[in-house]
Order: structure tokens, then sequence, then C-alpha cells
């Protein structure tokens, strides 16, 4: 269930189709709820390599921090920053 969350964060952004056949490429025969880093690494690697994924839109990152910026005034604060990437 992390893997989304795993690939994001390596700065590529999957659709949920792309990232259900990314999982069908590094998941075992056995039904289990890990990947090994042995299947994981060489997909991944490949991923990468390839620039299979887009990044993020530079305008749909801005409109993210323009939502977080509540009083409007065109930044945000670093302790708010904080709050929102922890607690959140």
């Amino acid at each position: 269930r992390d893997i989304g969350c795993i690939v994001r964060s390596l700065g590529c952004f999957p659709s949920e189709a792309e990232l259900r056949e990314l999982l069908a490429k590094v998941n075992d025969e056995e039904a289990t709820r890990f990947i090994h880093m042995e299947k994981f690494l060489p997909v991944m690697t490949k991923v990468l390599l390839d620039r299979s994924y887009w990044p993020i839109r530079e305008d749909v990152l801005l409109h993210a921090f323009e939502a977080l910026d509540e009083n409007k005034c065109g930044y945000i604060t670093k302790e708010d920053l904080v709050k929102y990437l922890t607690e959140e």
C-alpha cells in the first residue's frame, strides 16, 4: 500500500493505472503484502532511467501551495509547511 508514496518520493507521479502496472511487475507470485527489494530495484531503476512518468506539473504544484496560503499573502511560513506535512 505504500508503493505509491515510495515511487512519488522518487519524483515519479504515475496514474493509479500505471501504479497498478508497476505493482504487477514487482509483485511475487505469492500473495504477500511485501515487495522484495531484489524485484523492486531493477524495475524502479528502469523507470527512473527511462523517465517513464512525468513529474507533477508546475501549475498543479503552485495551485496546491496557493490552497495552503490561507491569508493569500503569496507564501506559507516554515512552521505552517511543517504543520501541513506532519499533521494534516
